[in-house]
């Protein structure tokens, strides 16, 4: 018996096959740092990315199978898994179908959401042809054909083909507006304000020890009433494992799809004064006095107060399973069927977790759990939630209070007449061993990590150690996962950030062995992406804010803009080539700009360099290199101080020179609010820390224990905002800014 020659990796025409593939599975072939630099990924990198994506490299023979069967997978039925399309204009399908079948006729079912069913039968004779091509030895052509009585209403569909001699199929259709939903003040050339708080870290005399969604409401309260503001501009609120100090990141969730149950309030559980039992457990001594010391500490204690407030939640939600016929436990079902199989998965993470922990104290991660709790389609996993269904429901019911008490706060946001009220934040970042990881592996790539290559804030690069996602698979689904995490972050909300929106397009994608030098970017599906994220908008009427810092290219921001997605402006970054600050009108309209960011030194800390003297003090920053950041900030201090001088925002009397300005003076700090509320950016939005002076930023990047990030508490209690006199200082100050730009809300 003959055999061909083994083919390797030195066969002629093996390079050429890689770059297709490379090609065919967006890995791109260049790309530029900040620098200028072009970088081309080596094969080895290729490689290692196919590989994660399960296309074998072995050799020649092995790529030109992979490329086959994928194009096999694209021509081999009449449309698409999915297509989305415009419904701005008539719909176009292209059907493809082997040659030899291209006079046959084609039986189309258009079903909708409602399930009502439009039939067709098309004539494949009488179609143009688009294009053909040939697959492993048969040729496929595609027709073009217009659905009549089309554009169709917005919204998802389901399209089944029949043809003699194939097999039926279906393709997902979703119908989407070109632009995203604005607010119709917005649409009308106004401009809207808004302040930015960390929840976990509001302060009052009341809550457990970190903010709550009460405290959220009494927020929204002062926006309106005190500062004439339009929005709150939140942290993420997804779940998080609540562990110090490296599951307290609200960027790095256990969940995306769920949120905190850290924030409950408590007390505000309707099962809790119905309670004799948890009423006198929660005013006894003890109590009492962890409250008060959780209260008075001066970073949040999330362990302590989420071991505090799961133990009163877990007695809350005994009392509530007393009452198995009554209004609540209807709404409780009503829920849950809602929610359906993505909060099932998650509860049963959650409880799973819990009962392994317990028989395990050194087991943390799920990947370190016992093989067959590893799959959650597992016969092990089935029994468990069959075994364990009460601990299941009872984090469905923590969800379901959250749920309640948020659907509270936005409601409370409307009766105060907020165009906008709480604007939501969608992190990049997912738990390599988080629930999401366990509950939907098939859409997260492993074998690389999700950073980003050299730059001038990391010249070896960043690792972000996080998982890619499996953009081929999530179009293959119809886009339902990512669909769903929009949703479950938007409600309740009229805005929702979206955390480096170049994800949609690209990210950086760092082999497994390998480190952040050698990576490549993988690109998306960004037009679907852009047009799913329009049509949840409009369905959910919030606006969307893409974070588009650092390397962004044109080609970007101008799908960005055609989709109507604000980009996000940070006050000390709009810098021309020379340095020189923008001045207020060279902002773009459709922009939110930003005092600072989470991760960025407060206006006081820029000001005095305690950004540079934290990075210091964690050891992350050497003596030589902090005293270049110092000569950097006190150029920038100065072109600063030059530019509001020339704008006249500072008075004449006031020093010229940034050495004669210590700290961040009154009148300097009243000058830059009133540039950022001058400009024409649709949003403005101020940290609550830059609106109060404090010097020290939530998160200080590249740093864990040696730092409190996400952990620090406003200088004020919710009722000193209300009472204190220099908070109405400043209140006063930021509302007479709003009334003289035209950005507040009466």
């Amino acid at each position: 018996m003959s055999t061909e020659p083994e083919e390797t990796l030195e066969t002629g025409d093996y390079a050429e096959l890689l770059d297709q593939a490379a090609l065919e599975w967006r890995i791109e072939p260049e790309f530029w740092d900040i620098w200028g630099n072009h970088h081309v990924p080596d094969s080895t990198v290729k490689q290692a990315i196919l590989r994660s994506l399960g296309v074998s490299c072995d050799s020649a023979l092995h790529l030109r199978q992979a490329l086959d069967a994928r194009r096999l997978q694209q021509w081999g039925h009449p449309l698409p898994s999915c297509l989305v399309v415009s419904g701005e204009r008539p719909l176009s399908l292209p059907l493809r179908v082997p040659a030899g079948l291209s006079n046959s006729s084609l039986h189309l079912t258009i079903v909708s959401e409602d399930g009502t069913q439009t039939h067709e039968t098309v004539d494949l004779a009488a179609l143009p042809q688009a294009a053909e091509t040939a697959v492993a030895g048969e040729k496929y052509v595609e027709k073009t054909y217009l659905w009549p009585n089309s554009p169709l209403p917005l919204g998802y569909y389901q399209v089944q083909t029949a043809i003699t001699g194939r097999p039926r199929h279906e393709c997902r259709l979703i119908v989407t507006p070109d632009r995203a939903w604005l607010p119709h003040n917005l649409e009308a050339g106004g401009r809207l304000a808004g302040v930015a708080v960390s929840l976990y870290g509001v302060r009052s005399q009341r809550n457990w020890g970190c903010g709550d969604f009460t405290d959220l409401e009494h927020l929204l309260c002062w926006l309106k009433e005190d500062l004439h503001g339009s929005f709150l501009a939140l942290n993420p609120l997804h779940a998080i494992e609540n562990r110090q100090p490296y599951n307290t990141s609200p960027y790095l969730p256990n969940s995306a799809l769920f949120r905190n149950p850290l924030y409950i309030d408590v007390e505000r559980v309707p099962e809790f004064p119905s309670s004799p039992i948890v009423r006198k457990l929660a005013a006894s001594d003890s109590v009492r006095r962890q409250l008060a010391e959780l209260r008075d500490a001066p970073f949040v204690e999330y362990e302590h107060v989420w071991r505090l407030k799961r133990f009163f939640l877990q007695l809350l939600f005994r009392e509530f399973l007393r009452h198995p016929g009554s209004p609540r436990a209807l709404s409780f079902q009503h829920f849950v069927r809602q929610q359906g199989h993505r909060l099932d998965r998650f509860a049963t993470y959650c409880a799973l977790w819990d009962h392994l922990h317990r028989r395990n104290r050194d087991l943390w991660v799920w990947p370190g759990w016992p093989t067959p709790y590893q799959d959650p389609a597992s016969p092990e996993v089935a029994a468990f939630q069959e075994h364990h269904s009460r601990q299941i429901l009872f984090h469905k019911f923590l969800q379901w209070v959250i749920n309640e008490q948020l659907q509270a706060v936005h409601d409370k946001s409307n009766s105060l007449g907020l165009p906008i009220g709480l604007y939501h934040d969608l992190a990049l970042a997912t738990d390599k061993c988080g629930a999401d990881l366990w509950a939907y592996r098939p859409f997260f790539v492993s074998g690389c990590r999700v950073g980003s290559p050299p730059d001038g804030f990391a010249p070896d690069g960043q690792d972000w150690a996080f998982p890619p996602p499996n953009a081929v698979h999530h179009h293959d689904d119809g886009y339902r996962l990512f669909i769903d995490t929009i949703r479950a972050n938007s409600r309740h909300g009229g805005a929702l950030r979206i955390d480096h929106v170049m994800r949609l397009f690209r990210l950086y994608w760092i082999p497994d062995g390998m480190d952040a030098k050698h990576g490549a970017y993988v690109q998306d599906y960004y037009e679907n992406l852009l047009r799913i994220l329009a049509l949840e908008s409009m369905r959910g009427k919030f606006l969307i804010v893409g974070e588009d810092l650092g390397t962004v290219t044109d080609h970007v921001r101008e799908a960005l803009d055609r989709a109507r997605i604000l980009s996000y402006k940070v006050f000390y970054f709009e810098k021309d080539s020379s340095g020189r600050f923008h001045r207020p009108e060279e902002y773009a309209r459709q922009s939110l700009v930003a005092s600072t960011t989470h991760d960025l030194p407060t206006l006081a800390g820029f000001w005095t360099g305690r950004d540079i003297e934290a990075r210091r003090q964690a050891g992350l920053s050497s003596e030589e290199a902090c005293r270049r950041q110092y000569q950097e900030r006190a150029a920038d201090k100065q072109r600063m101080l030059d530019m509001l001088h020339e704008l006249r925002l500072l008075p004449d009397w006031f020093p010229k020179t940034a050495g004669q300005v210590p700290e961040l003076a009154g009148e300097l700090h009243n000058a830059i609010i009133g540039f950022l509320v001058r400009t024409p950016s649709m949003l403005m939005v101020l940290n609550q820390e830059d609106l109060t002076k404090e010097t020290e930023q939530q998160n200080l990047p590249a740093s864990t224990w040696q730092y409190p990030n996400w952990r620090r508490k406003m200088k004020y209690t919710v009722e000193e905002l209300r009472a204190a006199r220099d908070a109405q200082d400043f209140a006063a100050m930021f509302r007479n800014w709003l009334a003289r730009a035209g950005r507040e809300v009466a």
